[in-house]
């Protein structure tokens, strides 16, 4: 979760760079053309529009490796998944349904851990399905108020529950690898 973390928060920027670049393009395009006639002023326009193009490109192409290893951290996460699966489809054949009489960790049954999982990782799955989304459009988009909407559903979230921290620590706890 932390470097989810940080992989959002350096997403954000970059995607906040992007809607700057397209904020401040277009303002400029629009008083050049107010200001300018002629030629010069469509000469003028192609050099600041390639300058633009690059620094955007740039920034989409940042964009792109961050979402790339916010991919790699929910395949990470699906495989965790997969071998609770695995532990818990063992813990099953050994014990039966009800399971081991003292518990894998201090308290928490087998069958806990993995729907715990399987809840977490549908959140990441979804978030990181939104964030693709973000990914495609945020460059193409052309209004001030959808490209603030991508920033806000990129920096807030929306499908990782607040219980998302909770059931983490919740899980390091159980397992030792955090102290009270």
């Amino acid at each position: 979760m932390l470097k989810w973390e940080t992989f959002n928060d350096t997403g954000f920027l970059i995607a906040n760079k992007i809607v700057n670049i397209k904020l401040s393009n277009q303002r400029e395009n629009q008083i050049k053309l107010e200001t300018s006639e002629g030629e010069d002023a469509s000469c003028n326009l192609g050099k600041a529009n390639m300058q633009y193009d690059k620094e955007l490109e740039e920034c989409c192409t940042e964009l792109l490796n961050v979402l790339g290893k916010m991919i790699k951290l929910a395949v990470k996460m699906e495989k965790l998944c997969a071998t609770m699966k695995g532990i818990l489809d063992l813990d099953t054949f050994q014990y039966g349904e009800t399971g081991r009489e003292m518990p894998l960790f201090h308290t928490w049954p087998t069958k806990y851990f993995y729907e715990i999982s399987v809840q977490l990782t549908e959140m990441y799955k979804k978030e990181l399905q939104l964030k693709s989304l973000i990914v495609q459009e945020i460059a193409h988009t052309s209004s001030c108020d959808l490209m603030m909407v991508e920033l806000s559903a990129w920096l807030y979230q929306p499908y990782i529950e607040e219980k998302a921290r909770l059931l983490n620590e919740s899980m390091l706890l159980e397992t030792g690898h955090r102290i009270l």
